[in-house]
């Protein structure tokens, strides 16, 4: 594969379940991506990104694994993820494998051991503590609902779960756990992986274990020691090979984040963050309705625009993923076909001109939408399900609650790849785990890829930009208008050369605004003609060299 700095790479993430089914079970697999590399080829992209395919009981979707060492057989085998990674190469596309190293499945044989008494020798791999049968250790809050610790009556004593019961958190304190960590990431280096993405990594430290005043998550939110342990598993593991890292971090901060991808720190190389993804939750809350609040959201995506470029550090850009609902039906508008595909072209526009490394979530590319899914039982996320009865047992109207699932579920993001207007879209020949989204036969790869003015081409195009020149990767970012109401606009300058972005967020047109030049050459729009006014969900990528 040819050598390029990391930095100008794309990432395009799949989740494997809902990409492409080859087996009629109605789930995805790794041949059903090996099938689409020549579609990558198009894109554009640099790494993909699968979200985990290990052994896994799939109570959170791959999120809880058994056996870091086995491929899940409902993906396929070992031999199908090694001709993946070779073909893949071929093409010079890289791999990008999802690792959870803050909790295991309670099916991982290290969990499994750790339950049979206090004095087995994996006690320790996990957060045990004392507690009375209706009394736990803290009052902290699982991320998923209820409390955080599950009790264990063979033993007498409570084990920590942040997220699902079946979820249990991994104790870091504990050098042979370590080890163990280090030694398997390293099997999947020698097998041939390409990079990492570290599934909540920044909350492996563990501070006090004592009541909060909230859900607890000041003592385990970039603890006291993750610095410590990340630079251990640098050193370990990736530290002098060509491995790409990214770390998803919960409810982080800007310093936390500098320090992660500092590369004088040698921990990783980028972090994901979701602050400006939490701006439609009125007063921090996720499952109710509310508008985004677009100032909102530009304050917070320049504050770590220009902290972590001037910082040094290194993000992770994205609208979308398999955690997210769609952007276009979130901060767009997907009401009419129009609509749909300005917005999703001014979407994409107003994202990749930022600093970081892009990430693309599948059908993003494309435009996909919510599903709007009427019916608690069209629901498989536990997430969501446990936020249905949590919310009735509230005593809130059904119908309510299934109005915010329908806009804030997780599973918006995990309905069936829409390949073409075939049945189920052309993602399966079975009956799909999840169903298809009913706006198929429209919003499909097919019908992208023969229209010349659809999303795909737009994002195959910024993909080309981002190789091509170096401010997109390497230029300071400076913020205008920041009180406007409509548009988001940003410079970003290296050297010689800048590119302005402006976006209209708004569904009407919306004047230029005073003292700010577009004047240049437009290296993208979502328009085919220049007006002497922004139109609805316009937007402008603007080339200049100065003399």
């Amino acid at each position: 594969m040819a050598s390029m700095d990391w930095r100008k790479s794309v990432v395009y993430q799949i989740y494997p379940k809902s990409f492409n089914d080859t087996t009629g079970s109605g789930e995805g697999d790794i041949r059903g991506i090996i099938e689409k590399l020549d579609y990558f080829s198009k894109l554009g992209v640099d790494y993909l990104w699968l979200t985990p395919v290990y052994e896994s009981p799939m109570n959170d979707n791959g999120y809880d694994i058994s056996d870091y060492y086995e491929v899940n057989p409902q993906f396929g085998s070992k031999e199908d993820l090694k001709e993946l990674l070779e073909k893949a190469h071929e093409k010079g596309i890289r791999i990008m494998m999802d690792i959870v190293i803050n909790h295991t499945s309670t099916e991982h044989q290290w969990f499994i051991e750790s339950k049979k008494s206090k004095d087995n020798k994996y006690r320790d791999y996990y957060i045990w503590k004392d507690g009375t049968y209706d009394q736990p250790p803290t009052n902290w809050e699982s991320k998923f609902g209820g409390n955080a610790w599950n009790y264990d009556k063979q033993t007498n004593q409570y084990y920590l779960r942040l997220f699902d019961i079946t979820q249990a958190d991994l104790n870091w304190e504990n050098e042979d756990l370590r080890r163990d960590i280090y030694d398997m990431i390293n099997y999947w280096i020698d097998f041939g992986v390409d990079g990492f993405r570290f599934d909540v990594v920044n909350l492996i430290s563990k501070g006090e274990f004592v009541d909060s005043d909230g859900p607890g998550k000041e003592f385990y939110t970039d603890g006291p020691k993750v610095h410590e342990y990340l630079n251990e598993l640098n050193r370990n593991t990736f530290g002098d090979k060509d491995i790409m890292t990214v770390g998803e971090m919960s409810s982080t901060t800007i310093d936390h984040c500098l320090k992660y991808t500092d590369p004088e720190r040698n921990e990783l190389n980028s972090v994901f963050n979701f602050h400006h993804l939490k701006v439609d939750y009125p007063g921090g809350e996720k499952w109710a309705l509310a508008n985004f609040d677009f100032l909102e959201l530009k304050r917070i995506l320049m504050e770590w625009q220009v902290a972590m470029d001037e910082g040094g550090g290194w993000n992770a850009i994205f609208w979308c993923n398999h955690d997210q609902p769609r952007v276009v039906s979130r901060f767009g508008n997907d009401e009419t076909e129009e609509n749909r595909v300005l917005s999703g072209k001014m979407l994409a526009i107003a994202l990749h001109g930022l600093k970081g490394t892009p990430y693309i979530y599948q059908g993003e590319e494309i435009g996909m939408t919510n599903p709007a899914f009427k019916r608690i039982d069209q629901y498989r996320d536990v997430e969501s399900l446990n936020a249905y009865s949590i919310l009735r047992d509230k005593g809130m109207d059904a119908s309510h609650i299934m109005d915010i699932l329908a806009t804030k579920s997780r599973d918006n993001s995990r309905t069936p790849m829409q390949w073409d207007d075939s049945l189920h879209a052309g993602f399966t020949e079975g009956e799909p785990w999840i169903e298809v989204s009913d706006r198929y036969q429209k919003i499909n790869v097919t019908h992208a890829l023969e229209d010349e003015h659809s999303i795909f081409y737009t994002y195959q195009k910024l993909i080309r930009l981002r190789h091509e020149i170096d401010v997109l990767t390497y230029g300071s970012v400076e913020p205008y208008l920041m009180d406007d109401e409509n548009l988001f606009v940003y410079t970003r300058i290296h050297e010689d050369e800048s590119i302005m972005v402006i976006a209209n967020f708004r569904n009407k047109e919306v004047p230029y605004p005073e003292n700010i030049s577009v004047e240049g050459e437009i290296l993208l729009s979502n328009y085919d003609d220049r007006k002497d006014v922004l139109r609805p969900y316009e937007a402008l990528m603007v080339y200049g060299q100065d003399e």
